[in-house]
């Protein structure tokens, strides 16, 4: 029990630290929503990589390498430490500057004013919500899967709910832990919004990192070391394709290159942009990101790999595999809480985010943009955590719904949306031809491709077209062809809208 009593403690700790961020509440939509844009730099880089980093990066990568190998690196990791980067440089910094000279708190907001069509807004809305709603499940149920995985009867805590809650062999519930998790994050996201989630993303992020850095090393030294851990893993694990297998083909490998842009179009990631105090917030943001990429990612995918030559993790679940490399090897209670509430806290330090983005865009696009009356800041708080709690509540019965989905599989058809839609905001911030219809298209043809090709996978399993490419390549095309054609095919935006949204030459 020492390992529960230490994943208790650190939830606890979690809301005492969280809700402390409440004294600092200024009661205000503005604050709730962006944090009055008073963020500074080491808490942004926090807040935005921790957001991005949930149970894919670590329950997710450990066992997609389990399953496939190092080449789980090569897929996500490597490209993303400069895409990720790249994309914080070329359209955060310049969403930034516009939202906060038109005092903007959504995308949505934005693309409404530099396309002067308000239906792009309600067009985009149940996009966004859709593809935001896989990538909270996939919190959820990492969350659900390590409890799994460390009171299962393979785990260090076995058998622990013999006969409470409707265990399954003893271990806790996926309901009981999905339960607990969406609850801490709901009572911190009520108390102070976008500045508790930024505290909270900062505090969860360190612990993470510290954590996942301890982890690799236990584990290492009771495999013998690095060179032991490797010779005994499976040899078709340490490279890219193996032979006489498909492995990730190079046509693969280079079109997964396209999932890394959805950090462009992630609402939470805009709404954290908008909270920066100003344009050199950033820096350290765009510097440091890929580094901590590396520092998550490479200790994860190497566990993954070596957990191929432990006898006792064969025919192992992958998104228990994290946690069960824990719990056989290191076996110390304390270490395996304190790891197994460092997976926790990557978990939450995403879902915290994305929930209050869809309470702000449900509350600012929706409800607020053709309001007849004007709303005091207490009723607009009301009906944005009203919204929350519905959005918490549709993503825990999902959860349970699609418990056995693949935690990896789904994050990448989330991602691979988001990354489909960046051809709308290229466009919107650096193609002054852009035009209405073009955006209509370019959105109209993103969601079609996606959904076709989502249906084709089954909902969520792995696919590939055209001989490896990946979806993402197809609806980015599909994308970018929309907005090429529909705005050469019509008139250009007024002079006043380019000015409004462009520098003067």
């Amino acid at each position: 029990m020492t390992s529960i009593w230490i994943i208790i403690a650190y939830l606890g700790l979690l809301l005492a630290f969280a809700l402390g961020s409440k004294r600092f509440f200024r009661g205000t939509s503005n604050d709730y929503f962006v944090a009055s844009r008073s963020i500074g730099p080491f808490m942004l880089l926090m807040s935005v990589f921790g957001t991005t980093m949930t149970a894919f990066a670590l329950v997710g990568s450990t066992g997609k390498a389990f399953e496939i190998g190092v080449g789980t690196y090569g897929l996500m990791a490597s490209s993303s430490g400069l895409i990720h980067a790249a994309c914080f440089f070329v359209i955060g910094i310049r969403l930034w500057a516009i939202g906060k000279r038109h005092g903007y708190v959504t995308q949505i907001q934005f693309f409404r004013k530099r396309f002067q069509s308000s239906g792009l807004g309600y067009l985009l809305f149940p996009i966004l919500v859709m593809l935001v709603v896989p990538y909270l499940l996939i919190g959820v149920i990492g969350a659900s899967k390590t409890m799994m995985g460390l009171t299962g009867p393979k785990g260090p805590n076995p058998g622990m709910f013999p006969e409470l809650f409707g265990a399954t062999n003893g271990a806790i519930p996926p309901w009981l832990t999905g339960a607990v998790i969406c609850l801490v994050v709901l009572c911190y996201i009520f108390a102070g919004g976008s500045r508790a989630a930024a505290w909270a993303n900062t505090f969860q992020t360190l612990v993470f990192m510290a954590m996942g850095v301890l982890a690799f090393t236990l584990i290492s030294n009771r495999l013998g070391g690095l060179g032991e851990a490797i010779a005994n893993a499976d040899p078709g694990h340490l490279v890219r394709t193996p032979a006489g297998e498909a492995g990730v083909s190079k046509v693969t490998f280079l079109t997964y290159m396209f999932i890394p842009l959805s950090v462009g179009m992630f609402p939470h990631l805009f709404q954290h942009w908008l909270t920066a105090r100003s344009a050199k917030t950033f820096r350290l943001t765009v510097i440091a990101h890929p580094l901590c990429i590396a520092i998550v990612w490479v200790p994860c995918v190497l566990i993954g790999v070596w957990a191929t030559g432990v006898p006792a993790l064969e025919g192992a679940t992958p998104g228990a595999v994290l946690a069960k490399m824990v719990g056989v090897l290191v076996q110390d209670p304390v270490i395996v809480g304190l790891v197994t509430a460092g997976v926790l806290a990557a978990i939450m330090s995403s879902l915290d985010s994305q929930f209050l983005c869809l309470g702000t865009i449900f509350t600012n696009d929706i409800v607020l943009h053709r309001a007849r009356r004007e709303y005091s800041d207490k009723a607009i708080l009301l009906m944005a955590r009203g919204f929350v709690v519905a959005i918490v509540a549709l993503t825990y019965i999902l959860s349970l719904v699609l418990f056995e989905q693949n935690v990896f599989d789904l994050a990448v058809w989330s991602f691979s949306g988001f990354a489909a839609l960046t051809p709308l905001v290229l466009a919107a911030l650096y193609w002054r031809r852009a035009t209405k219809v073009g955006a209509y298209l370019s959105v109209i043809a993103t969601a079609i491709t996606w959904f076709v090709l989502f249906k084709r996978s089954g909902f969520g399993g792995e696919l590939t077209v055209f001989g490896g490419v990946m979806p993402v390549a197809v609806c980015w095309v599909a994308g970018a062809l929309g907005m090429v054609i529909g705005s050469l095919a019509t008139r250009p935006p007024d002079a006043a809208v380019v000015a409004r949204f462009f520098p003067q030459r």
